[in-house]
């Protein structure tokens, strides 16, 4: 029996993950920063502890003194989580007469597009509308000032993390609190963000690698230990072809849809820094 687009609309779970799923974790900057992910369809509760219990100092055949410890949970993927969806048309003609393979460049053009989207949500998104609450806006994290043209301002957030006994492993910043960052000098004339030239000119700022995106607004950077951000990920994404849909056109179309959640599992290991105003 001859497989057909029309009897196998759907792609099978293995396609979808070449297709999308792994070129998403590599193009995405907050998938591709080391956050836990976590594939479920349904509703997701992560059990997290809020204090810790008190050992004592136990002689021989003493009693061991018992301690209460409080427990609470991070909620992920409700049921009504929306998914992220785009649809890209195209024509017969353009699928005959392409130079460059077809199936490449939509490949391309449909990993850019949902990273772009998810990475808004994850880093700034409001939770609005069932979607989902991005890292600035979380409850719990904690908050400081950003000084771009003061590095001692970025050094008050490494304290809080410290504090928090977080071992921060990425900074989130704006290309324009970057690049400002970027022209400052220590006493010896030497750059403070410096380049790691064996890792493809990647950066770090007080040793803990920088990733620069348009996703954040000027005056916000994210301070985090990413290990401790929890990704859910729907277990069933789907890429359909539409083979028939706009047949009066003489078109074919891709339809992507994927949901996705973000929560903490020690908001205090976030640190948002946001710039003064005026």
């Amino acid at each position: 029996m001859v497989e057909t687009t029309s009897a196998n609309p759907e792609l099978l779970q293995e396609q979808v993950s070449s297709l999308l799923i792994q070129p998403l974790e590599a193009q995405s900057i907050v998938l591709a920063s080391g956050v836990q992910v976590f594939d479920t369809a349904s509703p997701l509760r992560i059990p997290k502890l809020t204090s810790s219990s008190d050992p004592a100092w136990v002689g021989e055949s003493e009693l061991i003194p018992e301690h209460d410890v409080d427990f609470d949970e991070v909620k992920l993927m409700p049921s009504d989580r929306k998914s992220v969806k785009t649809l890209i048309r195209f024509s017969n003609e353009l699928l005959r007469q392409s130079v460059i393979g077809l199936d490449a460049v939509l490949k391309t053009r449909l990993v850019t597009d949902v990273a772009n989207k998810l990475d808004t949500a994850f880093l700034t998104g409001t939770g609005a509308d069932k979607s989902v609450t991005g890292i600035i806006n979380q409850p719990g994290v904690q908050t400081g000032v950003l000084d771009a043209s003061d590095p001692d301002s970025l050094l008050d957030a490494l304290a809080l993390a410290s504090a928090a006994e977080v071992t921060p492993n990425r900074w989130f910043i704006s290309g324009a609190d970057f690049f400002t960052l970027r022209k400052l000098k220590d006493g010896d004339g030497k750059y403070l963000i410096v380049s790691d030239l064996t890792a493809d000119a990647k950066y770090t700022l007080f040793g803990v690698p920088v990733t620069v995106t348009s996703k954040l607004p000027a005056g916000k950077a994210v301070l985090a230990n990413t290990s401790e951000i929890a990704v859910a990920r729907d277990t069933d994404p789907s890429v359909t072809l539409l083979s028939e849909r706009y047949a009066e056109y003489d078109e074919q179309a891709i339809r992507v849809t994927a949901r996705y959640d973000l929560g903490l599992l020690r908001p205090e290991g976030v640190i948002v820094l946001t710039a003064a105003e005026g």
